[in-house]
């Protein structure tokens, strides 16, 4: 067998103990704490307050954009714990390196409620302010309640990434996609 091959598979073996470790801190110290408590909250409630008030005769258009924030920001996220760039410290499932209640919950859908809400204003002014508000009062607050640690990582990053992503939402909500099947 190839050397490389050797190592990938004593690499995996490692990764599946860590893993396994992982668990078990997350079952013995994490699971029922407030902390886990406040991320099913947040993975929860702006769903079901997204499902109250969305818009429902564009639900499809606003989906799409949540979706894509969804996907991407997971994929960012995971990055950054890989490269060390930040950690989370209790995750509400501990098989997915990245944090639920922001990536699944809260980013797709408060970019949704920014698109359905005052939809004519300049989609530039609203992801700054999108973005402020993820950057600067968000990431800061998940800090506070000791769910979020920067390690290699400044909120002033995560700014235009913010920026960028909503502006990317806006037009994949508002664009001519949606044209009726034949």
């Amino acid at each position: 067998m190839n050397e490389d091959l050797i190592r990938i598979q004593e690499l995996f073996e490692q990764i599946h103990k860590i893993n396994n470790e992982q668990i078990q801190i997350w079952i013995e110290s994490i699971v029922f704490t407030w902390q886990w408590w406040v991320g099913i909250g947040l993975t929860l409630t702006p769903w079901i307050a997204w499902l109250i008030l969305r818009k429902k005769e564009s639900s499809l258009r606003l989906l799409t954009a949540g979706f894509f924030m969804m996907i991407i920001a997971s994929w960012l996220d995971s990055l950054g714990i890989q490269l060390g760039l930040w950690i989370y410290k209790y995750e509400v499932i501990p098989f997915i390196p990245a944090f639920i209640p922001w990536d699944l919950s809260l980013m797709p859908v408060v970019t949704m409620f920014f698109l359905q809400v005052k939809p004519n204003i300049n989609p530039f002014i609203k992801g700054i302010i999108f973005g402020f508000i993820a950057a600067f009062v968000a990431e800061p607050f998940f800090i506070w309640i000791e769910i979020y640690e920067p390690l290699n990582w400044e909120h002033i990053y995560s700014f235009p990434v913010y920026i960028i992503l909503y502006i990317i939402s806006h037009y994949l909500c508002n664009g001519k996609s949606f044209a009726a099947l034949r």
